[in-house]
């Protein structure tokens, strides 16, 4: 997308996004005041509905929405965007970032902005996980568990998520659960089972080795045990799981049954426990802006 095109692009901000300080009103305008494109600055509250959203957009009709703000925020304006001819921007501000690593936007705002004028529209695939909408990753088990007690501290950040996965490694909760996948049924204990679009998490650690976004498929990871010294190789050095430790399958759906009911967050929104998870793709459901080079 060649910069002397006037685009119209709405940038959709959560200044209370991790712990970034920004101001982005400043940044955003003092970028696009010399240049020859229609911005509008719309701010998120803490009583924001997704249908005003949807409704400044269909006001604005703007060739891109941008997401200032986290992997929460981005999933809310992706909500908003599915199946249309609008791609998502992401100038990512928040503790992870999920999705904007996985798709090579560096946490520099200028160079962030850059990729929207100057980046390629990547059409990607998302799941549909017991009615909610997966752009990145969603997982069952530990990890959801983990991001619980993350939610609920004070400390934010890579470091604070190794404590609240520390305080729940040392509880080692197993799962036993059945998954369903192409017409096979496979019983198994674990601590985590993944659903991944994408390959890694925020924090850097790969999951899905074989992951693309824009495929006709989703992988599901079951990890059957995590220790301490596991998933601090994971974290902090980005090391692989062992391969016995896991058992990975790629398909376009899938159901689970729990026997007990389960921890379960999606895109690293915790949604309480379940017994049971629903999910399906959804292909070539949105584009988003990336860098030239992918």
């Amino acid at each position: 997308m060649m910069p002397g095109n006037n685009l119209r692009l709405l940038f959709v901000i959560n200044a209370n996004s991790g712990n970034n300080t920004t101001d982005w009103d400043k940044l955003i305008r003092d970028y696009f005041e010399p240049l020859d494109h229609t911005i509008e600055l719309y701010h998120l509250t803490a009583d924001c509905r997704v249908q005003t959203l949807k409704d400044k957009i269909k006001l604005f009709l703007p060739q891109q929405v941008i997401a200032v703000g986290g992997d929460g925020t981005v999933k809310m304006v992706a909500g908003c965007l599915l199946q249309q001819n609008i791609a998502l921007g992401i100038i990512p501000a928040g503790s992870a970032n999920g999705l904007a690593k996985e798709l090579g936007i560096g946490n520099d705002p200028l160079a962030a902005l850059g990729i929207l004028l100057t980046g390629n529209p990547k059409k990607i695939h998302a799941t549909l996980i017991n009615d909610h909408l997966c752009i990145h990753l969603s997982d069952i088990g530990l990890n959801a568990h983990a991001i619980k007690i993350f939610e609920g501290q004070g400390r934010r950040g890579m470091w604070g998520y190794l404590i609240a996965a520390i305080k729940v490694l040392w509880q080692k909760h197993m799962m036993e659960v059945e998954l369903k996948i192409d017409k096979k049924t496979i019983k198994i204990k674990a601590e985590l089972v993944v659903i991944a679009n994408g390959t890694q998490y925020g924090s850097g650690a790969v999951i899905n080795p074989i992951g693309q976004l824009d495929d006709a498929f989703f992988e599901v990871i079951a990890i059957k045990e995590v220790t301490v010294r596991e998933i601090l190789k994971k974290i902090l050095f980005r090391i692989a799981l062992a391969a016995d430790q896991t058992e990975l399958f790629q398909t376009d759906a899938f159901t689970m049954r729990s026997r007990k009911p389960v921890h379960f967050q999606v895109d690293g929104e915790y949604l309480g426990k379940v017994k049971s998870v629903k999910a399906s793709i959804l292909p070539d459901a949105l584009a988003v802006m990336v860098p030239a080079t992918i």
